[in-house]
């Protein structure tokens, strides 16, 4: 019997702190060294706030693949499936490299896994695989 695979991960980590620092001090330095535009400053500050804001909020994401169920919660969204009603699981790896599990069902309707909840994919693939569960793997697709 194969043991559970778990994936867990928090929204706070020490290199979302490093980054939101980094752009803080550089947005700092231009605006009191440089004299950067307050609006620039201010458009480029905000783009860092859901950042900040996963590092204030903390919130928990994860995956547990069971011999019966695929179950993932990310923040307030969650999902169980049954193993049985998976047709197939398309792992598609995007042009930055990340990437996007579908679930598949017998019915035909996709499932996206939040990119939060989604373990690395080559652990992720071994474990489904343990479980007979076929996947399909996709390389650098613009579209699904």
């Amino acid at each position: 019997m194969t043991e559970v695979y778990i994936y867990q991960r928090q929204g706070r980590s020490a290199p979302a702190i490093l980054v939101l620092v980094l752009i803080w001090a550089a947005l700092f330095y231009a605006w009191a060294m440089l004299d950067a535009a307050p609006l620039i400053i201010g458009i480029i500050g905000a783009c860092s706030l859901p950042a900040l804001y996963d590092v204030v909020a903390n919130p928990a994401a994860g995956l547990s693949l069971s011999q019966t169920n695929l179950d993932w919660h990310s923040g307030r969204r969650n999902a169980q499936i049954r193993l049985s009603e998976i047709n197939h699981i398309r792992l598609d790896t995007r042009l930055d490299f990340s990437t996007r599990a579908t679930v598949i069902l017998n019915s035909g309707r996709k499932i996206r896994i939040p990119f939060e909840a989604t373990p690395p994919h080559k652990t992720f693939e071994q474990a489904l695989n343990a479980r007979n569960t076929k996947t399909e793997r996709h390389h650098f697709s613009l579209r699904q």
